[in-house]
């Protein structure tokens, strides 16, 4: 059995479509369709059924699946056997909440190309949790542990979030001295039946009035924010990257959330994939730290104190 038929079989049962299938390996659906249908010929097979959905496996492709992944993971460790010593190339897809993923990720994906000349980096950012059992990504960075799945997970690092606004907001409006002095401030969140994650419901635990102005977007929050649209609970990491932002309250409601690095069970036997998890998650320390720390240098008393 030829192993790009099996390539272009898992792409197809993991997007659940020739379409999505065509667009991770550089085809157009029809050649894709036509690679299946040579596949099912040769086997004898029904591998996949047409639904409204998509193409679903039959049993008989669910079979295949087990034997085309150990395939491809016997193809990726002949790929790393042959690089040079030391060397990381190739394609790394980190898939990313679209906070870390604007704010944090692309300083790291810098460093990892300036390090690693042979190395893609691909960010995908979504406001949802990745399905690593479909391959979207070779390794997730999620906002909490993930409770089922086959996965390796290990935590990266806290980081913390505080009320905020921009500067000309606050020159306009009655002063924030207290939690109370929150009520009658314009506050900006999240879209409440968009939450994907119970650990972004940040302004419940502010005693602040609902948001008013709302995303699904964090980073959208943000420029809402810094163009004076109102108040909202912001990571300190991305403070630096709003001049004029300045936290809020930062004593009395501060926030800690914890990033959490997945990748897919199968994986932890590729050395690659083990070096690169490691040097992702140190870089993100760092750049957490560092960010942190102008965000704390960004801060002002004025607001807080009504001097």
């Amino acid at each position: 059995m030829d192993w790009d038929d099996l390539r272009v079989f898992l792409a197809v049962a993991r997007t659940e479509s020739l379409s999505g299938a065509g667009l991770r390996l550089g085809m157009n659906a029809s050649t894709v369709g036509r690679r299946i249908a040579r596949l099912e010929t040769s086997l004898g097979r029904v591998l996949f059924a047409k639904t409204p959905q998509g193409y679903a496996l039959t049993p008989e492709g669910q079979r295949l699946v087990s034997p085309a992944e150990a395939a491809e993971r016997a193809a990726t460790e002949a790929g790393e056997a042959l690089a040079a010593p030391g060397a990381l190339t190739g394609q790394l897809r980190i898939g990313a909440p679209d906070g870390c993923a604007n704010y944090l990720l692309p300083q790291i994906a810098a460093q990892l190309c300036e390090a690693h000349p042979g190395l893609e980096v691909q960010i995908v950012a979504l406001p949802r949790v990745f399905n690593l059992t479909r391959r979207e990504a070779d390794m997730a960075i999620a906002v909490s542990r993930p409770e089922t799945g086959r996965a390796v997970v290990q935590k990266i690092t806290d980081y913390r979030l505080h009320l905020a606004a921009h500067r000309d907001y606050l020159a306009r409006h009655p002063p924030i001295r207290s939690r109370a002095d929150l009520r009658g401030h314009r506050m900006i969140g999240y879209i409440n039946d968009m939450i994907f994650d119970r650990e972004l419901d940040y302004l419940a635990e502010t005693g602040a009035d609902a948001a008013m102005l709302t995303s699904n977007s964090v980073s959208v929050q943000m420029q809402a924010i810094r163009a004076g649209g109102g108040a909202g609970v912001v990571h300190d990491f991305a403070i630096p990257f709003a001049p004029g932002v300045v936290r809020l309250l930062a004593d009395e409601v501060s926030l800690t959330r914890a990033f959490w690095l997945i990748r897919h069970e199968d994986d932890r036997r590729s050395d690659r994939l083990t070096r690169l998890t490691e040097e992702v998650g140190a870089a993100l320390r760092r750049e957490v730290a560092r960010l942190e720390t102008l965000a704390a240098r960004q801060d002002t008393t004025d607001y807080e104190t009504g001097t």
